[in-house]
């Protein structure tokens, strides 16, 4: 599948591509989409067929601004108001009790729908084009990487994909923040650049986590055990584990993903890749440096635990679920 830089003309190609039930995908803030009209039950198939993505694993549905929510849902709380005068556009998805009339293909089966705004030129204008909702979940295969560039699309999905838009490496580069506000109480479902504290701060209400209810449904995006995964082994480590693993295990061709420095040994067997120790630049880069490790052919990913604090947490998320948790014998 051919790249198109993002222009006038090849946004408004793909806003037709998009009515005529074809699959685009394009940039957003945080990774890259593969798009479909929401309201084409045929369109939609080929997303969850182009993913491999179970059929009962809803989309988010993108919009062009909070004025079409209530297209989409109904009983919008004044919670869904705030949040959107505060944000948007952002790296948010809202949760809300779905209208009656909207594709049930597009929910998973359930009476919710998650709603974003995103904050992105080339997302917002090919929105602005379509004129509707456009359901995106993340360009690759399910629970893989997500792609935070163009080609990380081609190289994951070729020709399952009508047309990719080129905008450039994602700004942010892990996915939306997604609360539920269908319930009684809000939810935090998916960690993201927008924190649960902003998010208290603005709503002045606690909101909740999962954990906290002992919910175990999948409602929305991302909430599998295994999801971002590179193909290779990656395990979640200390720096000192890292260490005694390279040392006990000199046979193994290793890749190493460090946080902020580099001064793990690197040899013929063992390829180091540091990322920023912030986490702006980290999630900046996360995915893109898993990508070409998994390139490398290597037996094993190790992946240096970051900090635990609450501007790391999407990070932290990710990486829980991309690999395992390391245990020395």
């Amino acid at each position: 599948m051919t790249i198109f830089n993002a222009t006038s003309h090849t946004i408004e190609q793909a806003a037709q591509c998009l009515k005529k039930g074809g699959l685009v995908a394009f940039p957003t803030e945080t990774v890259y989409g593969l798009g479909a009209d929401a309201q084409n039950s045929e369109a939609l198939k080929r997303i969850f067929i182009a993913k491999n993505r179970p059929q009962d694993h809803p989309l988010i549905v993108h919009l062009a601004s909070f004025d079409q929510f209530d297209a989409w849902a109904h009983d919008i709380p004044d919670s869904a108001v705030k949040l959107a005068q505060h944000f948007f556009p952002a790296p948010l998805a809202i949760i809300l009790k779905k209208r009656h009339d909207i594709n049930t293909i597009v929910t998973g089966g359930q009476d919710t729908i998650a709603l974003r705004v995103p904050n992105h030129p080339v997302a917002l204008d090919l929105l602005r084009a379509f004129g509707g909702g456009i359901a995106a979940p993340s360009a690759n295969r399910f629970c893989r990487i997500s792609p935070t560039q163009a080609i990380h699309v081609q190289q994951e999905l070729g020709e399952r994909v009508d047309l990719i838009l080129d905008g450039g490496a994602c700004e942010i580069g892990v996915e939306s923040t997604i609360i539920d506000l269908s319930g009684e109480h809000p939810m935090l479902l998916r960690y993201g650049q927008v924190m649960r504290s902003e998010l208290e701060e603005v709503l002045n209400l606690n909101v909740l986590i999962p954990d906290v209810l002992r919910k175990s449904t999948v409602r929305t995006a991302g909430m599998m055990n295994t999801h971002y995964a590179p193909v290779t082994p990656a395990m979640l480590c200390e720096s000192m584990a890292i260490l005694h693993f390279v040392q006990a295990n000199t046979q193994m061709n290793v890749g190493i993903l460090s946080c902020g420095h580099d001064d793990f040994p690197s040899s013929a067997h063992c390829t180091v890749m540091s990322l920023p120790a912030n986490p702006v630049g980290y999630a900046q880069s996360l995915y893109a440096t898993l990508r070409e490790l998994d390139t490398l052919k290597l037996d094993v990913i190790l992946v240096e635990t970051p900090p635990q604090t609450e501007n790391w947490q999407a990070i932290n998320d990710r990486l829980a679920k991309a690999t395992h948790n390391f245990r020395e014998r």
